[in-house]
């Protein structure tokens, strides 16, 4: 017999990739890699004016898929076009992701699949990414107001919001480029069914253990999750809320309630928006209600 939460978590799955890829209005490098690149979709709808320098909030997206390489931000592009029609310019940024077992060192050729994601590259690139930002944009997309910046991901895109908006708190010996002296420059950060928690997410196999992965392997997890894990780096003075879809099968609820947690214990309110009968994709299908709540919830930032 089937799992009915398995035939709802496919069933959303589908209706979230159903919708084709959209096109950016502009697309600019940050870097020498091919995936070292941002594109920006021009703020559209009721609160939007065209050639207006600064009118528009800047929303800025990181996509999810585990960390791993055939996930890349063309799924998420018409969550992006959703908010662009809401009146907000966006930026979806694209990062390193995972490579081959074949191309990587042990611990990892015991891994199934593509590794999750790559040390230090993918903290690397979003670090780069969120620097260049305010220039790209500028020319880009002069309707995008940076002061009025805020960050949203989904799944692992969720936990590299999280981190990018936690680099004033890194620890000192952070890898170059990574930490900042002050906080970043943002409104707030709104995840999305975020990893936000490596230890619970581990605990219950998130991803196929894709928070290991991404820190390299189960031997490295120790040593590396205080730079990388957001319910390490607390607290971080940014505005922060939580989406989360109650029947969310792919990353559990616990693992967001678990972020919460530690930010509460450190002295920190975060917002916690839980979605009854909603699981993983709806957060980032136009198609859905649970969409429209992640729109306000960043219009409440935002504007």
């Amino acid at each position: 017999m089937t799992d009915p939460a398995v035939e709802r978590d496919a069933a959303e799955a589908a209706s979230a990739f159903s919708h084709p890829p959209v096109a950016p209005d502009a697309t600019a490098a940050y870097g020498e890699h091919p995936d070292q690149i941002v594109d920006f979709h021009a703020p559209r709808g009721e609160r939007a004016q065209p050639g207006v320098a600064r009118s528009a909030p800047l929303v800025v997206v990181l996509h999810g898929g585990a960390w791993r390489a055939p996930y890349d931000r063309q799924h998420i592009t018409p969550f992006a076009d959703f908010l662009a029609r809401q009146g907000f310019a966006v930026a979806n940024i694209e990062y390193r992701r995972g490579q081959s077992r074949a191309s990587l060192p042990l611990p990892h050729q015991d891994t199934e699949g593509p590794v999750a994601g790559r040390w230090p590259e993918t903290f690397d690139d979003v670090a780069a990414a969120m620097d260049a930002l305010p220039e790209l944009a500028a020319g880009c997309l002069p309707e995008a107001d940076p002061r009025r910046t805020v960050l949203t991901g989904h799944s692992a895109g969720g936990h590299l919001a999280l981190w990018a908006a936690a680099r004033h708190v890194l620890p000192q010996d952070a890898p170059a480029g990574w930490r900042l002296p002050s906080p970043p420059l943002l409104r707030g950060v709104v995840a999305l069914a975020p990893i936000a928690d490596f230890t619970v997410a581990e605990e219950l196999g998130v991803c196929g253990g894709a928070s290991a992965q991404l820190l390299g392997g189960k031997a490295a997890f120790a040593a590396r999750r205080p730079y990388a894990d957001p319910a390490a780096l607390l607290p971080t003075g940014i505005a922060t809320a939580v989406v989360q879809g109650r029947s969310d099968i792919v990353v559990p609820e616990s693992v967001s309630e678990a972020y919460v947690a530690a930010a509460a214990l450190a002295g920190e309110m975060v917002g916690l928006t839980l979605l009854d009968g909603v699981g993983h994709f709806p957060l980032i299908d136009p198609a859905a209600d649970g969409c429209a709540v992640v729109a306000e919830e960043i219009s409440q930032l935002a504007w």
